[in-house]
């Protein structure tokens, strides 16, 4: 009765189909309690020991560092590793590591200083009082992955089932051959892998923990028990030894009844699964603050001399272990690394223990069975029974080893936990996991390449979308513009000519330039020539004022009129009123005026006889330029003869003159022009021998002083200038003034060469014609005007004589 009620009482399990029962191998090694070995005088610490990517160095050759130091950082399943010891930095560089290829791999090579000191730690006793955040973050800085053998990160893989898992399982099966690194664990760290185990449950909430374990390590469970006492928190559950009931599939079967879908995880039936060691190394990362930097190794085999668990620094070479407990090596001899379903051979043993590393095999050549060599298949389906996958193994064999990736795939060799019950029970002797591993590799890399191609082609679809998008943008912004532009209003096109039409009409043309251009380089050419004219004799200069006076109202003359009208013709006689109201035009008359006078000029010729003298001079008195001329050669005359006779001309004159000479300043001009010759004749006469008459009558001309009359000249000039500074608006008249001026200046130097001729050789009135040779047909009548005057000064003096 008591019987049946505690097999009432027991909780039930489940079994799994397939699986084996091989030879457990077990008590070589755990009977013997953890022991510590000495430190090896170098370790090589691989930056990766886990599943995921190696972290980032941060260490370099040379550094100092202490037992627990990180050498590592990332984030995710990068994982960090950690200073097994203290001591220096030796080197970083390429290194043989644990795995079946023998690749080399970048490691951190540390020379240990013999001390063993650890950094300083955080522990976190009172864990829960954290947020579950902090803890998981903990337990990635210190390290932690999966110890059972799958290397999986496990706070990566604690985030995960942070939602929907409500069954904690802690494998304790540990169920392959010659392996006892978990029972040794549980015999001697009990408490502590329960400790473990409560804070992974308080991390995810879990409603249960079922710790299972096999029935064959009574040891472990008694020691687990007493630990844990009267507390019913967690469930110990014993389950039959059958291998591979340590699989996660397979134990979650027995302890749950559950089946893990096909491509899933367990967390997808509210299960997660941790390893024994796994709950070991988080109680030291939380409570004690210790990064994951040694673990439990089991070194048996019969090459063993010493077979026993030992615990191990990560990092430390293979052979360093071996040496220690007794290990003598026979002809052929290999050393697995794991177990002998699920290892493999490694290829030196200079490689590291790794945080994946549970077990060191050394079998002796007669201990592992059989090694006969491989053959044909004989289709004996003991493979199939054997699967505890539910697999056809078989099948999964002829499409690895003939390249069928399609239909391996399809027959779901991705399920196959490598567990090797087929291969153990092949009469053929056929690897089949080997050749599973082989496919899975060849599909991880078709998985990969095609996932690349995936994001290559998803990236150039995105590059052609944002091109289309983009053109389409650019082609609405055009329509829009060219909308916008179509309704603009007639306003401003309007606006918008008015105002181009505006600029056109307050923008001069070229012809109105240019015009402008033409008047004011007149005026500069008529400013020259005014300059010339206060300064130098008339026969030095090189700019005619009378000339520059006309082209330069000429040219204001055509600016205004093609500034005001285009086509405006010239004034006529209707409208000389308005037009002596203005300056310009009047001053363009005066030089319509002078220029009509000089025509005239040089169509009478030079006729040197009296009659033609008097018919020519109405015409002469008709020019203005020639009238002012012979006024100014009269009141010399006049001022000449006043001086010879003693004086009693008519004060009336002088004094009527001298009022409008010093108003008008071309009178003032024309008087500074006689006394400078008066001045140049008196200093002529001085040196003439001439007839007794003509003396006497020229002694009076002859007494005035060269300098006073040069004075006199100096102060007539003050005067004429004074009198053209005064005049408010006299620009026009300041310019017929000088062109009066040096008219006359021009006419009394030929006087005084036609009377030089006459007083040395009493030339006859018949050389006049002679002076009318230059070119200049003003000048030639000036000189001929003089001329005639001075022959009939010359006959009245003769006349008085007789």
């Amino acid at each position: 009765m008591l019987n049946l009620f505690n097999f009432l009482k027991k909780e039930k399990v489940w079994d799994f189909e397939g699986g084996i029962h091989p030879p457990e191998m077990k008590t070589q090694s755990n009977g013997t309690p953890l022991s510590e070995l000495p430190l090896p005088h170098r370790f090589i610490i691989p930056l990766k020991q886990h599943i995921g990517h190696e972290g980032e160095i941060c260490v370099a050759p040379g550094d100092r560092v202490l037992r627990g130091q990180p050498l590592t950082f990332g984030t995710g399943r990068m994982l960090p590793v950690h200073a097994p010891t203290s001591g220096v930095i030796e080197a970083i560089g390429q290194h043989m590591t644990a795995h079946p290829s023998g690749l080399s791999e970048l490691c951190v090579f540390l020379t240990p200083d013999g001390e063993d000191r650890w950094m300083p730690l955080d522990p976190l006793p009172d864990y829960r009082q954290h947020p579950r955040a902090d803890i998981v973050q903990r337990i990635h800085d210190a390290g932690v992955a999966g110890l059972g053998g799958a290397g999986f990160p496990t706070a990566t893989k604690l985030k995960g089932g942070l939602r929907g898992v409500n069954t904690l399982i802690i494998n304790a099966a540990e169920c392959e051959p010659y392996i006892t690194a978990d029972d040794r664990l549980m015999q001697d760290y009990a408490a502590e892998v329960l400790e473990g185990s409560r804070i992974l449950a308080w991390v995810l909430q879990a409603e249960r923990v079922l710790i299972g374990i096999e029935d064959n390590k009574p040891e472990a469970i008694a020691a687990l028990k007493q630990a844990l006492g009267s507390d019913r928190d967690l469930q110990i559950r014993v389950i039959p030894t059958k291998y591979p009931s340590g699989g996660a599939k397979q134990l979650t079967r027995i302890l749950t009844g559950k089946e893990v879908p096909h491509g899933g995880r367990s967390t997808d039936i509210g299960v997660l699964m941790q390893n024994v060691g796994t709950a070991w190394a988080v109680k030291r990362a939380i409570v004690n603050g210790e990064p994951i930097t040694e673990r439990v190794v089991t070194l048996t085999g019969e090459a063993i001399a010493q077979p026993r668990n030992v615990w191990s620094r990560l990092g430390t070479p293979i052979s360093h272990l071996l040496h220690h407990v007794g290990f003598t090596p026979a002809p052929r001899q290999m050393v697995i690394m794991g177990g002998p379903l699920m290892g493999f051979t490694l290829p030196s043993l200079d490689v590291p223990v790794v945080k994946i590393t549970n077990c060191i095999l050394a079998p002796s050549a007669t201990e592992m069975g059989n090694n006969d060599e491989e053959q044909s298949c004989i289709r004996c389906s003991a493979c199939a029974d054997a699967c505890p996958a539910k697999l056809l193994p078989q099948q999964l064999y002829w499409y690895s080893q003939g390249g069928d990736h399609d239909k391996a795939r399809a027959h779901h060799i991705d399920d196959c936990i490598e567990c090797g019950a087929c291969a153990y029970v092949c009469p053929s002797n056929i690897p089949l996991v080997q050749y599973y591993r082989q496919e899975k590799a060849e599909l991880r890399a078709i998985d990969l390449e095609a996932k690349r191609t995936l994001e290559a082609k998803a990236r150039f679809e995105a590059r052609q979308a944002r091109l289309e998008r983009e053109k389409q943008a650019r082609e609405a912004r055009h329509e829009e513009a060219k909308q916008r532009v179509a309704r603009a209003d007639n306003g401003e096109l309007a606006a918008a000519k008015a105002r181009v039409k505006a600029r056109q009409v307050t923008e001069p043309d070229e012809a109105t330039l240019e015009a402008q251009r033409e008047a004011r380089h007149a005026q500069a050419r008529l400013r020259q020539a005014e300059a010339q004219a206060e300064t130098q004799p008339v026969t030095r200069q090189s700019v005619d004022p009378r000339k520059a006076a006309v082209e330069a109202a000429i040219a204001r003359a055509k600016a205004k009129k093609t500034a005001e009208k285009p086509a405006e013709a010239v004034p006529d006689a209707a409208t000389a009123p308005d037009t002596a109201a203005d300056p310009r035009k009047a001053a363009v008359e005066a030089a319509i005026a002078r220029a009509k006078a000089k025509k005239a000029a040089q169509a009478e010729g030079a006729e040197a006889t009296p009659a033609a003298d008097s018919t020519a001079a109405p015409e002469a008195a008709a020019d203005p330029r020639k009238a002012a001329v012979e006024a100014a050669i009269a009141r010399a005359k006049a001022k000449k003869a006043a001086q010879a006779e003693g004086a009693e001309a008519t004060p009336a004159a002088d004094s009527t003159a001298a009022p409008e000479a010093a108003a008008d300043p071309r009178k003032a001009a024309v008087e500074a022009a006689i006394a400078r010759a008066r001045a140049k004749k008196a200093a002529q006469a001085e040196g003439a021998d001439a007839a007794p008459a003509v003396d006497s009558t020229s002694a009076p001309d002859a007494a005035p002083d060269p300098r006073k009359a040069a004075v006199e000249a100096a102060i007539a000039r003050a005067r004429a200038k004074k009198a053209a500074q005064a005049e408010s608006d006299a620009d026009a008249a300041s310019r017929d003034a000088a062109a009066l001026a040096t008219a006359a200046h021009f006419a009394v130097e030929n006087a005084e060469q036609a009377q030089e001729q006459a007083n040395n050789a009493n030339a006859e009135p018949e050389q006049a014609p002679e002076l009318n040779q230059p070119d200049d047909a003003r000048k030639a009548a000036i000189a001929a005007a003089i001329a005639r005057a001075k022959a009939r000064k010359a006959q009245s003096s003769t006349t008085l004589e007789d």
